[in-house]
């Protein structure tokens, strides 16, 4: 496979973490989760948005661009393999869901300040969930906190990636994943690496299954 670094991006619960795990045992790659578990912020989120959305995304945009910045400045550019469960524009993508107007601004300062020092991946692959899945995966995984989360609030970040990617030139798969079970149906696993084999031009591509 060509492509160094890999991105897998979608909207919570889509099913990134998952995917992003099979793809490093196939490669051998070294593995970039998000570090949410000892977030002290994210719980309290959930509760009262209004008022620790803007120390949960500050706190996410310095975890995520000092995880970022260590692991991606010290890798081997012709030989390892990186599989990332985020993007760091997800961080300014939230912020513009859950911060007001003024608060906004002043992230995405500081967002545009050290964006341009982070190496952008080689591809990105947006898991494109329908509500109904997004809900059942959340579900499943029964992290206490997220079991309040709202249709709305699902939608609103949907909205905000597909706005992005919509313009966005960076070289992107997207995947229908209405009926993929990439963990459970090698098959389907199997014809998303065929499609990696694939020398994308940059821009937009589509997956369905």
């Amino acid at each position: 496979m060509q492509y160094k670094y890999i991105t897998i991006e979608g909207n919570i619960g889509a099913g990134k973490t998952t995917l992003s795990h099979l793809l490093q045992e196939t490669f051998n790659a070294k593995l970039v989760l998000e570090q949410f578990a000892d977030n002290p912020f994210l719980p309290k989120f959930y509760q009262d948005r209004q008022k620790y959305s803007f120390p949960l995304e500050l706190s996410f945009l310095a975890d995520r661009y000092k995880q970022l910045k260590e692991m991606l400045s010290n890798r081997d550019l012709f030989s390892e393999y990186i599989i990332a469960d985020y993007l760091f524009i997800k961080s300014k993508l939230f912020a513009k869901v859950n911060l007001p107007e003024d608060e906004y601004k002043l992230y995405e300062t500081l967002f545009d300040i050290i964006y341009p020092s982070l190496p952008q991946p080689d591809l990105v692959i947006f898991l494109d969930a329908p509500l109904q899945k997004l809900k059942l995966n959340i579900k499943l995984r029964n992290r206490d906190y997220e079991q309040q989360i709202e249709d709305q609030y699902l939608r609103e970040i949907q909205e905000s990636y597909l706005q992005y990617i919509k313009s966005d030139t960076q070289r992107t798969l997207i995947i229908d994943t209405s009926q993929t079970d990439f963990l459970n149906n090698p098959l389907q696993f199997q014809q998303l690496l065929n499609y990696l084999q694939n020398d994308y031009s940059f821009g937009r591509h589509y997956l369905h299954f």
